[in-house]
């Protein structure tokens, strides 16, 4: 296959396959530079397509989000699945279902109340104590997990032995790295991530728990950590493609952006200063991340079919099918008016929230056309 953009029908969501196999390589050499095991969240992606390429053993380990994912990638050989989402009583039937058929599923409890009930579950099933069991720790107060200095950790723990379930290990997250806008800040947030998660390790072992695992990750913190003493392994999925949002973080240039969306002009309002494009928020999702960034994106950048963004141009506003590409507000440009038929290509705010609306990557080569088709998936 060797397509040129022009024959595909818009929207269609573009993979600039150089951009991800750079930002691939650049994780997995960080990974490397810390002493880590690297258990890429693939998420992002849902994609085995692009999720091989992350991997060295094609039976993982891997990070998932949803149990759709879990059953996707053991359909395609990956065996050692972290679930990385609190776990609802009613997906368990589910787990062990997948540990039944030969994956090794690891799963997350943050409460003592979850504890109890994965216990027993876990304790009346043939393969319920092989499935590892993990406890999510909150290293920033960001969402879900439990504190590392907290009387509860322990609690926890000790609800699990008690109903004959050992403490695989401990898990975070450091999503407020998302709000980090400097280096320094992004280095201080992988530091409070390290220590955190290590801290919680350390009493889990003074009180009689082995916690093998100890695992770290969001894309900023995994890419400015200095160093990952006491952790074992890390997790990131969205640095694959990068976005705008990680754009703005600072762990990315826009030009390492491997996402796109492909979109046609359909029409103006030349008294507003709009051209019309046929891919609204259902093409790129309503994810306005970049809105608390201190330069907002609008939906999204617009660029020219070689990816190369076109000055001061982004999505203003997005209906159901309509987007609105305007000069960023501010601007002292004029107005530059692309004639009806003109494709453009537009980065994502958010790479999971706009993959999420397609059934497949346009994987673009160096010529700038089509070379293959790789299906994705989505839902639960």
């Amino acid at each position: 296959m060797n397509r040129p953009l022009a024959s595909l029908e818009t929207p269609a969501l573009l993979l600039d396959e150089q951009r991800m196999d750079r930002n691939i390589a650049r994780m997995r050499e960080q990974a490397r530079r810390l002493g880590v095991a690297f258990r890429p969240h693939v998420k992002t992606n849902k994609s085995w397509d692009v999720s091989r390429r992350l991997v060295d053993d094609p039976e993982g380990p891997i990070t998932v989000s949803t149990l759709r994912e879990a059953d996707y990638f053991f359909e395609h050989g990956v065996r050692d699945i972290l679930y990385a989402v609190c776990i609802a009583p009613n997906k368990l039937d589910h787990v062990l279902g997948l540990q039944a058929r030969g994956a090794r599923m690891s799963i997350l409890v943050d409460s003592v109340e979850a504890a109890h009930i994965v216990a027993e579950r876990l304790r009346a099933h043939p393969q319920g104590r092989e499935v590892g069991v993990l406890i999510e720790v909150d290293s920033d107060g960001h969402r879900s997990g439990v504190k590392p200095e907290a009387p509860e950790l322990l609690a926890v723990a000790s609800a699990l032995k008690e109903g004959g379930i050992e403490v695989r290990g401990v898990m975070t997250h450091a999503g407020s790295s998302y709000d980090c806008r400097t280096p320094e800040e992004l280095r201080a947030m992988a530091e409070q991530e390290r220590a955190a998660i290590v801290l919680a390790a350390d009493r889990l072992r003074a009180a009689g728990h082995a916690c093998p695992v100890v695992s770290v990750g969001s894309t900023p913190t995994a890419l400015a950590a200095e160093n990952l003493r006491g952790v074992t392994e890390l997790r990131a999925g969205v640095f694959v493609f990068f976005d705008l949002v990680m754009a703005g973080v600072g762990v990315c240039q826009v030009d390492d952006i491997a996402l796109s969306v492909l979109a046609t002009v359909i029409g103006h309002q030349r008294e507003k200063g709009w051209t019309l494009l046929d891919a609204g928020w259902m093409a790129m999702s309503r994810d306005r991340g970049t809105s608390g960034q201190p330069v907002d994106q609008g939906y999204g950048v617009v660029c020219d079919t070689q990816g190369r963004p076109m000055e001061d141009y982004i999505l203003v506003g997005a209906n159901q099918e309509h987007g609105i590409m305007a000069r960023r507000p501010g601007s002292a440009g004029s107005d530059d008016f692309l004639p009806v038929g003109t494709q453009v290509r537009i980065l994502p705010n958010h790479a999971c929230s706009t993959a999420a609306q397609y059934p497949a990557y346009e994987v673009v080569g160096t010529d700038g056309n089509v070379r293959e088709t790789w299906p994705r998936f989505s839902g639960w």
